[in-house]
């Protein structure tokens, strides 16, 4: 608990901290990465080389700073960086390197402002944030090694089967290497794979599983990230998998996590709507397909935006769920389609997701509204259900980076 003497402190200088935000982080990973490279394998690099690593943790600053008073509100946002920790498997021996880091980081770029008493004050928020995550992370810990073929750390996997979606996306049909069971998992969540022995080493990467829980197998299903431009390194791990992965290998993954879920024992009659975009499709799909499965008798939408035929993944799988779910419809976007698309029907429609399009299409009075994909389209549908009365207890979605991001096209 949070003395009162603290908070009143928190609360005068989170204006100064949130001015100074980005440039506290960035100098906060500089400082770690050099003084405790063991923590750098924790982190995405290409995160790290885009800025995303430094806006995320700026803004998870300003939300904790901003309800120091009400750290109730912070709920969500502890469970993903809970889950991400899991994922990774940080350990509470490494809170202590972060703490004197960021605090350290906080006092070089605020200066005289960071007063003894400052420095104590925003000393005590980290322990007691620190506390509450160790806490919620020692649970997960326990939920996953006790779970019916469960495990803490990461565990060898075999590739089974290895299929091409679309030019870019590739599945990974994963089954233990020993024969043990696998553990279940809720739909929406993801694996976390690791290589070891790529130059330069890289952090391990999470992939959403993209078939519903129960069939033996995990399936995870990769986009190549083949680097927008020169100043944007292609994807190593990615690469990696599409070029080298085959089947009969082995990979080592760590068990499923991830908040962004949904679980199919607990709809009920509200509509539900998918909206994915590109890769986005991943952890959507699995949860039509878990809906499918379970004979959810709820209205269950469908939009997948994607460039052109040549970039959909998983049509097939979309179009059997049409045919055999009478409660399940689908609509197919494409933004660059071409002449031999729009000819054959492959698409519904040209152009990209908008309020007016989902005023026609979507149930927006009532459903309940599950979106991935990247940045610009998870913008572009946020700031389109807005637009049309839908709050935010209705939008179900992970976002990486500052929610005021996602949120900025609304603006």
């Amino acid at each position: 608990m949070l003395s009162p003497k603290t908070i009143a402190i928190v609360k005068e200088i989170t204006p100064a901290v949130a001015a100074n935000a980005e440039t506290i982080t960035r100098a906060f990973y500089e400082r770690m990465f050099r003084e405790n490279p063991e923590v750098q394998a924790f982190f995405n690099q290409a995160h790290q080389h885009s800025g995303g690593q430094q806006r995320a943790l700026a803004g998870a600053i300003c939300a904790y700073f901003s309800h120091i008073d009400n750290l109730q509100a912070l709920g969500p946002a502890v469970e993903l960086i809970v889950q991400k920790h899991c994922s990774l498997g940080i350990q509470e021996q490494h809170y202590p390197i972060v703490g004197k880091h960021l605090l350290a980081a906080i006092g070089e770029v605020m200066g005289d402002a960071v007063t003894d008493e400052v420095a104590a004050a925003v000393g005590e928020a980290y322990e007691v944030l620190a506390g509450v995550l160790i806490a919620r992370e020692s649970e997960v810990y326990q939920s996953q090694r006790s779970a019916p073929g469960g495990w803490n750390g990461f565990r060898s996997l075999v590739v089974d089967d290895k299929v091409a979606e679309s030019d870019e996306i590739t599945s990974f049909y994963l089954r233990s290497a020993d024969g043990a069971p696998l553990a279940d998992y809720l739909p929406g969540q993801y694996l976390t794979v690791r290589f070891d022995g790529l130059s330069p080493p890289t952090s391990p990467r999470n992939y959403s599983l993209s078939d519903r829980p129960g069939t033996g197998r995990y399936r995870i299903s990769v986009k190549r990230e083949s680097g927008a431009d020169a100043s944007v390194p292609a994807g190593l791990v990615s690469t990696h998998l599409h070029d080298a992965v085959r089947v009969g290998d082995v990979v080592e993954a760590g068990p499923p996590c991830g908040e962004f879920t949904l679980d199919p024992a607990a709809v009920g009659d509200r509509p539900i709507v998918f909206l994915a975009g590109g890769v986005g499709v991943t952890p959507l799909l699995s949860m039509a397909k878990s809906l499918a499965h379970a004979g959810c008798e709820a209205p269950v939408a469908f939009l997948q935006a994607a460039r052109n035929s040549s970039s959909h993944a998983f049509a097939d799988e979309l179009r059997e769920l049409e045919e055999s779910l009478p409660v399940f419809r689908r609509m197919v976007l494409y933004d660059r389609p071409s002449a031999d698309d729009l000819a054959s029907g492959r698409c519904n429609a040209e152009g990209w997701v908008s309020a007016d399009l989902l005023r026609e299409w979507a149930p927006c009075d009532d459903a309940e509204f599950y979106f991935c994909g990247p940045k610009p389209f998870m913008q572009t549908v946020a700031a389109s259900l807005a637009r049309l009365g839908v709050g935010d207890d209705r939008m179900h979605y992970e976002f990486f980076g500052p929610l005021q991001e996602l949120h900025s096209a609304s603006a």
